[in-house]
């Protein structure tokens, strides 16, 4: 149902109903949980728990026939 359609569903409701629906909204908004906000990275924070082999750089045998 769009924006529009639901307005109208609501608009055509008794005065009751739609202080219902209101205080239904007004709960759903309250439960609503905010997004966590994302911490700034320290630098240097995996220092020295990522390992690479002396020989990263080095081709791949698999690859010599197209060197």
């Amino acid at each position: 149902m769009t924006t529009t359609g639901l307005q109208i569903e609501i608009n055509n409701l008794p005065f009751k109903q739609r202080k219902e629906v209101e205080k239904f909204v007004e709960s759903l908004k309250t439960e609503a949980k905010p997004e966590p906000t994302r911490k700034n990275r320290e630098f240097g924070y995996f220092k020295g728990q990522i390992k690479l082999s002396d020989d990263f750089d080095a081709p791949l045998e698999d690859f010599s026939e197209y060197m």
